[in-house]
């Protein structure tokens, strides 16, 4: 990205030498983030993160052709909200226990006026991931018209997007969870899916994403998915043998605590506890001030804890949900930090239960 950042500052739009190396870097970088997820470079649209990528696929989707949209009860709210500003029919999906969408319900919510469906590959808050292939069975049957988006920003970074969203037609990415530059990410398309943009300027990513290109950022994002990709199969082993370890020592030194989803897939760095008798923001200000970053997932914009709706959703009732403690754990971990946290988590709590 330095070169981009220092003193290459063409607009990919011009047409001088300067730009022209600006447009060969953009077009470049389309055609490696391509090969990670699996499209041909056309059908990559460069946007400013992953809201806006989900927010295009839903508001170009159903401006493209108005109708239902069907959507998971633990979806992102850049999906979840998107689909409630559109003005069209919001049809949520269930999700069981553990975080897994309900196939039979699904089905009987989709029909052939349905013009988006949009399941997330994993949650952002409990890692579960779905599977999409069976998903996309439910909607091609049901439902044949409707596009197929799924929201990969979560799972980029451990997931072969080539494999998993080879049945979805739209797919979100965001370069900060890929270990890339905040402020960048893409919606990439198979084939050429019928949307509209929600952007109106320049013309710029295919008249569908108007504005001049954010060539640091792109460079920076393609590079960080190459690099994602390369050390995937290692880099989640040994996360998940790491989480797998924090969970359990917390579990042992922790009474009462419940780890979220643990029977089922989950993304390798994704942990989510709940602790009875405990409210988790007074638990992120105690392990803050020890030095671990954590969230609860459970933040409303007026700032006061509110129970989290993928929670929710899994059925955890409003207390136990507002006890929840999301871990996540990356590349860069170390042993000494996992045993850090496993030393200062259950201390927190039960230096809490005992005030």
């Amino acid at each position: 990205m330095r070169p981009w950042l220092t003193g290459r500052f063409g607009n990919p739009s011009g047409a001088h030498q300067v730009a022209r190396a600006a447009r060969a870097a953009v077009d470049d970088s389309r055609d490696r983030l391509a090969a990670v997820v699996g499209v041909d470079p056309g059908g990559i649209i460069f946007t400013s993160g992953g809201t806006e990528a989900d927010n295009l696929a839903v508001l170009g989707a159903i401006a493209a052709r108005p109708g239902p949209v069907v959507v998971t009860a633990v979806e992102h709210p850049a999906v979840m909200e998107a689909a409630v500003a559109s003005g069209q029919e919001v049809r949520v999906a269930p999700v069981d226990v553990n975080g897994l969408l309900d196939l039979d319900c699904l089905g009987r919510l989709l029909d052939r006026h349905v013009t988006l469906v949009s399941v997330q590959l994993a949650n952002h808050e409990t890692g579960v991931i779905q599977q999409l292939d069976q998903i996309a069975r439910r909607v091609r049957k049901h439902a044949p018209e409707a596009l197929f988006h799924t929201d990969a920003v979560q799972a980029a970074a451990w997931m072969d997007l080539r494999a998993a969203t080879a049945s979805a037609d739209l797919v979100s990415v965001s370069g900060h969870k890929l270990g890339g530059p905040q402020g960048i990410g893409a919606l990439a398309g198979r084939g050429r899916p019928m949307l509209r943009a929600i952007l109106h300027g320049g013309g710029q990513e295919r008249e569908l994403r108007s504005g001049t290109q954010n060539v640091a950022g792109i460079v920076g994002l393609a590079a960080a998915a190459e690099a994602a990709q390369a050390g995937r199969a290692a880099d989640s082993i040994r996360t998940r043998i790491l989480r797998d370890q924090l969970a359990a020592d917390i579990r042992g030194s922790a009474p009462g605590c419940v780890e979220t989803a643990s029977s089922v897939a989950r993304l390798p760095g994704h942990i989510h506890l709940r602790f009875s008798g405990i409210e988790s923001e007074a638990l992120l200000v105690l392990l803050d001030d020890a030095g671990v970053c954590a969230s609860a997932g459970a933040a409303c914009a007026s700032g006061a804890m509110e129970p989290s709706p993928v929670l929710l959703a899994m059925g955890v009732d409003k207390t136990d949900a507002l006890s929840s403690l999301r871990l996540t754990l990356g590349p860069t971990t170390t042993p000494g930090e996992v045993a850090f946290a496993a030393r200062v988590v259950p201390a927190s709590v039960q230096r809490l239960r005992a005030a």
